[in-house]
């Protein structure tokens, strides 16, 4: 790896192995153009007369040669200037390189990021179970916890304040509109019925009355002994107050622990009376009307308005507090959320596929705004070469082929003129060189 004090010449050359390959090739062709001059020049040493297959190895040796000049010319060419820059005869790929680079970055962006391209390199990656794999580790979900923790009372505060306050204060009373909702809250009534979840609602809020008044007990007989004495004097106030006090307070808690059995008649009464309600809800279209009439009043009203800004805004104000400590209870709970999210979709088939899909969808839906960038990205990075590295890039791709193509054009030549010199032989006779 590569660090700020390592000197260039102790990098690895990840191109050695591409230079070496095209000087072998380059040598190939070199010596076949060589070849065919040596041969050239050579035969013309030798006196006439001569045998006939002596000057058609001859006529294909300076074919050749001058196939192999003519490759060797057309390859140079495109990468440099091969009679000096100051001719202006050729150096194609320097001299066009930033025609080339928007070229290749045209064609990178519009072949490789269109829509339905990256649908189709996406397709099948189960991206799904790599996040359900990742969200369902503890470290990782407290992590992505510890994230998102700062984003909550920023959250409730755009709840409180600013357009989502006054957007939600309009909108509240509307959504609530309309006997749709009574049914609706009937179905949820019906819901805890089926359950019996509404006794476990209403024995919870048993308990904490009976703890509100164990704690309180005191301030309520001060209470209602300084009423006592303001409705029947001062006398009345010394001589039964207290007694009066404690009379109602034994009431109240002899009525609570008459209701607490599971068994109570108070029970089974609230059990009608919630069978009553819910049946109302379910067949009686005003009265659904009204309930939901109540409520768009309720939310409509300017102190329930009031009331929830207030509540909203020390809410936020808890959970600023409650994120600078390390036992957040909102990290504990994010993170819980996040765990149980993962193994859900570790589970969840469905889920997984689902998630897929959006994914794709998303992923495939950014392409047309990612092109223009990857054009402008390829681009930029290719203008941003020097020439010799852009002629040495595209050069060691595909020099080997090039060379090839100069070796090739030397023998295609030589065989051109052995042939072009044994038909003119046949029909003409023999033909001088």
């Amino acid at each position: 790896m590569r660090t700020p004090d390592t000197p260039p010449n102790a990098l690895p050359d990840d191109r050695a192995e591409d230079r070496a390959r095209l000087a072998r090739w380059r040598l190939y062709a070199g010596a076949a153009m060589v070849a065919t001059l040596a041969a050239t020049i050579g035969l013309y040493a030798v006196e006439p007369p001569r045998p006939w297959w002596l000057d058609l190895a001859h006529a294909a040796a300076k074919a050749g040669f001058v196939g192999a000049v003519a490759d060797w010319f057309a390859v140079n060419a495109l990468f440099r200037y091969p009679f000096g820059r100051w001719t202006g005869i050729g150096g194609l790929i320097p001299r066009e390189k930033q025609r080339l680079a928007g070229g290749m970055g045209r064609f990178v962006a519009r072949q490789f990021f269109t829509p339905d391209a990256i649908r189709k390199a996406v397709e099948g990656v189960d991206v799904a179970s790599a996040v359900a794999r990742w969200l369902s580790d503890p470290t990782s979900a407290r992590r992505v916890a510890l994230a998102l923790a700062p984003f909550v009372p920023s959250l409730i505060e755009s709840f409180a304040d600013g357009r989502a306050r006054t957007t939600l204060q309009r909108l509240l009373p509307k959504v609530v509109e309309g006997p749709e909702t009574g049914r609706l809250l009937g179905r949820l009534l019906r819901t805890l019925l089926d359950g019996n979840e509404h006794q476990k609602v209403f024995g919870f809020a048993l308990a904490r009355t009976k703890e509100a008044l164990a704690r309180n007990e005191k301030r309520l007989k001060a209470v209602i002994e300084a009423r006592v004495a303001e409705e029947g004097g001062q006398v009345v106030g010394i001589v039964a107050g207290a007694w009066i006090a404690r009379r109602i307070l034994a009431a109240i808690n002899a009525e609570l622990a008459r209701v607490e059995p599971d068994d109570s008649d108070l029970r089974a009464a609230f059990d009608a009376w919630i069978e009553h309600e819910v049946r109302r809800l379910e067949r009686d279209p005003a009265r659904a009307a009204s309930i939901a009439e109540a409520l768009s009043n309720i939310f409509g009203h300017a102190s329930v308005a009031a009331w929830l800004e207030d509540s909203l805004l020390r809410l936020s104000q808890l959970a600023r507090f409650d994120i600078e400590h390390d036992e957040s209870r909102i990290v504990e709970a994010l993170a819980g959320f996040i765990g149980n999210l993962g193994a859900t979709l570790a589970t969840d088939e469905t889920a997984r596929r689902g998630l897929n899909r959006m994914i794709e969808e998303i992923v495939a839906g950014l392409a047309p705004a990612a092109q223009a960038r990857i054009e402008s990205f390829v681009a930029a990075k290719v203008a941003g070469w020097s020439d010799q590295d852009l002629v040495e890039r595209i050069e060691l791709k595909v020099g080997r082929e090039l060379q090839m193509i100069r070796l090739n054009g030397t023998i295609l030549g030589a065989g051109v003129g052995a042939v072009l010199y044994a038909v003119l032989s046949t029909l003409f006779g023999r033909v001088p060189l």
